[in-house]
């Protein structure tokens, strides 16, 4: 299984993080020195994908616009002798090539792939959802694509949740039948704390064949009223055609203010220039809390 493509969905409002997004889109919130979804991005480059097919919405062009050359800010550098910026931006700008669709009305995940359609016709593609980050010593769409090539079918990321915490996610069940790799039976789409066959929650990683396409066309609006890519994954795991695979590594979920501003520090920290003076001045407020 050869995937080239990554479908990446913009679209959503980013209501979670208001009032930061009122006008600027989530995915270009900055963590640390770069915007969220660029990380998404590099991920899919570094898995040796090389298309990206935003799923995108009018008031997210900003987004295309920072995968594109800005000639204006790359004269300025050059005559300014910055090197090693204008290098930096233009390494941004070639960094992959960029398919844009509009989604004209947001139906939800499951919706936005389906918008895909076109594009990716009958081959198979990576889904990374595009607030949604992670990070280790391979890539976690790598650690799902390496799957659905040696099985040769879809995959899905998942990490264990607490208890409490099932309802805000899609939950599938299923047998381990190697070490983090399951087959999946079943997915309930945010089950009830104390309802949920396991704990084991999809993130925003995937790797889908094009036969999903036809099990999203015939969905219903499912829960919030929108066309959930779990209900259309179901129809996979009913014919034994869909793995979940337990991603390794360290994910952020940077529509959550507290993951975000985690993840700000947790770059941070692995700045060599910064780390001293950061962890002084974190010694220097966390001892302020109730005073």
């Amino acid at each position: 299984m050869d995937v080239r493509k990554v479908v990446i969905p913009v679209a959503g409002w980013g209501t979670r993080s208001l009032p930061a997004t009122k006008n600027i889109p989530k995915e270009m919130l900055p963590i640390f020195k770069k915007p969220v979804v660029q990380y998404v991005v590099e991920e899919a480059q570094a898995s040796g994908i090389d298309t990206v097919v935003l799923i995108t919405s009018q008031n997210k062009t900003i987004i295309e616009d920072h995968f594109d050359h800005n000639l204006t800010l790359e004269n300025l550098l050059e005559r300014k002798g910055k090197a090693g910026q204008l290098a930096e931006i233009r390494d941004v700008a070639n960094m992959v090539d960029i398919i844009s669709v509009r989604q004209k009305i947001q139906l939800g995940l499951g919706h936005a792939v389906l918008c895909a359609r076109e594009v990716c016709k009958n081959e198979p593609f990576a889904v990374m959802v595009g607030d949604d980050l992670m990070f280790g010593m391979v890539p976690g769409i790598k650690q799902l694509l390496d799957v659905a090539k040696s099985e040769n079918m879809a995959v899905v990321g998942v990490i264990e949740v607490p208890e409490s915490k099932v309802d805000r996610y899609g939950i599938i069940e299923g047998e381990e039948f190697r070490p983090g790799v399951y087959r999946v039976r079943s997915l309930v789409e945010k089950p009830a704390v104390g309802a949920a066959p396991s704990r084991l929650a999809i993130v925003g990683r995937y790797v889908l064949t094009p036969d999903i396409f036809d099990y999203l066309e015939k969905l219903e609006p499912g829960v919030g009223g929108e066309l959930q890519l779990t209900d259309a994954l179901q129809g996979l795991a009913a014919k034994n055609r869909l793995l979940a695979v337990k991603l390794r590594g360290q994910r952020f979920d940077a529509g959550d203010w507290v993951e975000y501003l985690t993840a700000n520090i947790y770059f941070a920290l692995h700045d060599e220039d910064l780390h001293d003076d950061l962890v002084r001045r974190i010694q220097e407020l966390v001892p302020c809390k109730g005073k």
